[in-house]
């Protein structure tokens, strides 16, 4: 075991830093002490938080923190706020270049609170709570009073707004968490993911993935059992489960490279795509992009969710988000149509002309503007009942099979469900010396 290596030792704060092993890597540490004034950042904690960020970027280390903050030591006065803006700007450097994890265990307020939103990937303590302005505030300026727990606890976090990807028991749970998740990713974005040590054979048959989806197009089932179906081990490590649940995000492996996987589940709202399903989509795949994952996306999606609320929400801009994180993806992408797959959502799930490198289908694919019924009921609304049926029969049999879109290039290969791992396998080893030419500009200027 690596020995710990304590940094700003003698610095007085809240915040301690140290280089030590978490989940068999060496990390950039930063803890911020509950216990002394409530885990407030005078200037001095704020130099140390950034310390710890560019010690991180530095070295090209994962930068990890354990927090817990009532936000800025209004004791400090303004030196405070600057002291935090410090740490804010350091870690912002970091963002794609090293990992971000943090483990929220407490009361996490204002500014410090914001800090999660700039991580990679957050877990937080049953007892944990985040909000940029508190309670009390909220009452004062709207009328309407909540606890805590009700404007920003963990549940919540994991529910409403997604910021927090799982949530555990304890502080030393939150540690092995993030020690299992950071397990998975390089040191830096100049690296490759570690590669894993598997006895699951990658030719290895999966008949039992046809069994899972239903005879009919309107049956749901849990996309997470077929991810688990074709990954090593059937091991899943499924992020962000509670918020968005008709988007599926996880780590997995496949002949032991880890790799992302994004999934239309359908038993939630069908899966549809909606705001939340948008963004958690786009910040995954970004996340995939920016650690050299490979990402594998599966589809089974009937379209858009539809409604007044969620356009005037801005639907527009959040698919947006979609399209533009799997448009400037370089890293190797499969795509596996399972049932599905129809019109915008089609397209925006990474299909061939979003960039895709090799698109599969199950042979009980359906790639298509829309449904059998709904095109029936706009070309043929003015037929008989009798017409309509055998019009939607004709329409679902010459042009609802991938074979349609096989012949014009959309798909390379149709696969039987029992072949799924090997020639996702299969397809992952090939793209493994991908590599592409990164354009000069230093970012777009797509929604965020």
């Amino acid at each position: 075991m690596t020995p710990t290596l304590t940094l700003r030792a003698g610095v007085p704060g809240t915040v301690s830093v140290a280089v030590e092993e978490l989940g068999g890597r060496l990390v950039v540490l930063a803890r911020s002490r509950a216990g002394t004034h409530k885990g407030a950042l005078d200037s001095l904690s704020g130099e140390t938080l950034a310390t710890a960020a560019q010690t991180a970027l530095k070295y090209r280390l994962p930068l990890v923190a354990v927090l817990a903050s009532s936000g800025a030591d209004v004791n400090d006065g303004v030196a405070a706020l600057h002291g935090w803006g410090m740490a804010a700007r350091a870690m912002a450097r970091c963002s794609g270049v090293v990992p971000i994890l943090i483990a929220v265990t407490g009361p996490t307020v204002s500014g410090p609170a914001l800090m999660l939103g700039m991580a990679d990937v957050v877990v937080a303590t049953e007892n944990a709570s985040a909000y940029v302005v508190g309670p009390q505030a909220v009452a004062d300026f709207t009328g309407e009073r909540l606890t805590a727990e009700a404007l920003g606890g963990a549940g919540s976090l994991r529910r409403n707004s997604g910021v927090v990807a799982s949530v555990v028991a304890d502080e030393a749970a939150a540690l092995d968490l993030l020690g299992a998740i950071v397990a998975n990713f390089p040191d830096s974005c100049d690296d490759l993911p570690p590669r894993w040590p598997t006895d699951d054979p990658v030719d290895r048959l999966t008949p039992e993935l046809g069994d899972l989806v239903p005879a009919t197009a309107t049956g749901s089932y849990d996309v997470r059992d077929v991810a688990r179906g074709i990954v090593d081990d059937g091991e899943l490590l499924d992020l962000w489960g509670g918020w968005a649940p008709n988007l599926v995000t996880a780590f997995g492996a496949i002949d032991g490279r880890p790799i992302g996987i994004v999934a239309n589940q359908p038993i939630a709202l069908a899966g549809t795509i909606d705001i939340p399903a948008s963004q958690k989509g786009a910040r995954f795949v970004e996340l995939c992009d920016a650690f050299n994952f490979p990402i594998l996306t599966l589809v089974d999606t009937p379209g858009f969710f539809p409604g007044k609320d969620l356009e005037w929400r801005g639907m527009i801009r959040h698919g947006a988000q979609l399209v533009g994180a799997y448009a400037r993806a370089s890293v190797p992408r499969v795509c596996l149509v399972l049932r599905k797959a129809y019109g915008g959502a089609y397209i925006v799930m990474d299909s061939r002309r979003m960039g895709n490198d090799i698109c599969l289908a199950w042979p009980v694919a359906e790639l298509a503007v829309m449904g059998a019924k709904g095109a029936v009921e706009i070309l043929h609304r003015r037929s008989t009942p009798e017409e309509r049926a055998a019009a939607e029969l004709d329409y679902a049999t010459t042009l609802l099979t991938p074979w349609v879109a096989a012949e014009r290039g959309y798909v390379d290969d149709v696969i039987a469900p029992e072949e799924t791992r090997l020639k996702v396998a299969a397809a992952f080893e090939l793209l493994n010396s991908k590599r592409e030419q990164l354009s000069a500009r230093s970012h777009d200027n797509l929604p965020l």
